[in-house]
């Protein structure tokens, strides 16, 4: 009996594991994989990086604030000498976000601009990471990851016309815009 019951311990201990390992991409892995490779820049952007006056802040927009910690950004450049793994990159990223433990919150664009999406990880106020997809079939695509505790959706929206105005340091964002001339 006790033999038994070892092994049912030891059978059940196997399929949690088994079952807790999610054999898709993620978009972290994704991230990590190609930081590095050609066509691609990687920037981590801290929040602190956006030089805000939190004095001149609502309550909402502070809670919004101190709930994001940091911003992962990864961008794709089109390389016109092979135009397909643009194509295949793309992809991969489509594949991943259409998982369906994102939520999606907005999409836009058009095919002759490009286009966008904003999805989310998480519950409707308790939001562990947005993810802000954009595509142009002329230039690449860039996929940013804002990462935070409890975030909301309508206090990061409120936020985020404080955020336009604010004195963000040139350094790394302005390397992503330089990336995509």
């Amino acid at each position: 009996m006790a033999s038994l019951i070892k092994h049912i311990i030891t059978m059940a201990f196997v399929v949690a594991t088994l079952y807790s390992c999610n054999q898709g991409p993620s978009l972290q892995t994704y991230f990590v994989d190609n930081q590095e490779r050609p066509n691609f820049l990687s920037i981590d952007v801290p929040l602190s990086m956006f030089k805000i006056d939190e004095n001149q802040l609502t309550d909402d927009q502070k809670e919004a604030y101190r709930s994001v910690q940091k911003l992962n950004m990864l961008a794709y450049k089109i390389d016109s000498v092979n135009p397909a793994n643009y194509k295949a990159e793309l992809n991969k990223i489509k594949t991943i976000l259409n998982d369906k433990k994102y939520q999606e919150l907005m999409r836009g664009g058009n095919s002759s601009d490009g286009k966008f999406v904003i999805k989310y990880l998480g519950d409707d106020d308790d939001i562990d990471e947005f993810i802000l997809f954009g595509n142009a079939n002329e230039m690449g695509f860039a996929v940013v990851r804002i990462l935070g505790d409890d975030m909301d959706a309508n206090k990061l929206m409120k936020l985020s016309s404080v955020l336009e105005k604010g004195d963000i340091e040139n350094g790394q964002v302005k390397q992503m815009m330089d990336f995509f001339k």
